[in-house]
């Protein structure tokens, strides 16, 4: 597989400060927030499924838009996977008619612009060779982590989390892990702050990389804007086994 980079940002302020968004290979996308912008048109057009960690705006922001901008063009509805919990989120709250419009039924519900499918924490999703499985992760709203797997290795992607003992026995489970995308909200300054918004702080990244039984490569995502050499500074000084770099916003990663 290949993921793109089109955002990893905590926040945002300037053009290379895009919310989370990574897109695998060309019709799939892995949560959707501002980083999604960027791509052009007829890449828009070439999404048919949407993965979403949680229902937090940074992660959602452009779903609504992207259905709006190319529901029309498509043959078929684009799919957007999540929790049980997070769907009912995006139901009451996003696609309400309220703040936009419900496009499970436009034009109509027999030929919607948008599906969401419900998923479950372990059960694989095949999308021809590739997988996805939820992996459980633990935030202030209702989570998943994801593994993604295209025959040839593992990435995992963390979402937003804080610690977690389910998810790194998750992520040990995994039998060809080759890449750890993992947050890093706050400073080890707002460490309170990190705890009461169930994010990770350097030295819980440290700690949580130190229970990692493989040789991943790591990278840091989420960490908000004009706090990235601190946070990446504190993670190196805090001595975890895996080395961690900062992820990039145009960064391509194949596995």
């Amino acid at each position: 597989m290949r993921l793109k980079v089109l955002g990893c940002s905590g926040g945002i302020g300037g053009p290379e400060a895009r919310t989370t968004a990574f897109l695998a290979d060309d019709d799939m996308l892995i949560d959707c927030g501002t980083g999604v912008g960027d791509l052009a048109l007829e890449e828009l057009v070439a999404i048919d499924h949407i993965f979403v960690t949680h229902s937090h705006m940074d992660h959602i922001a452009a779903i609504p838009l992207i259905v709006d901008a190319v529901g029309e063009m498509r043959g078929a509805p684009i799919t957007v996977y999540a929790i049980p919990e997070v769907l009912r989120i995006l139901r009451a709250h996003v696609f309400n008619w309220l703040i936009w419009p419900d496009f499970t039924a436009i034009p109509d519900r027999r030929r919607p612009f948008l599906r969401m499918q419900p998923i479950k924490v372990g059960e694989e999703i095949r999308l021809g060779d590739r997988s996805i499985t939820p992996l459980p992760a633990l935030h202030s709203v209702p989570a998943v982590a994801y593994c993604l797997d295209g025959g040839k290795g593992q990435l995992v992607y963390s979402g937003d989390t804080t610690y977690s003992p389910e998810l790194v026995t998750a992520i040990n489970a995994c039998r060809d892990l080759r890449h750890l995308i993992i947050e890093s909200a706050f400073p080890d300054e707002q460490h309170g702050l990190a705890l009461a918004s169930r994010h990770l702080s350097p030295t819980m990244v440290a700690a949580f990389l130190d229970e990692i039984a493989g040789n991943p490569q790591v990278h840091i995502s989420h960490i908000k804007p004009g706090q990235g050499e601190r946070v990446m500074a504190q993670i190196a000084a805090a001595g975890a086994r895996l080395h961690a770099s900062a992820l990039r916003q145009g960064q391509v990663i194949e596995f």
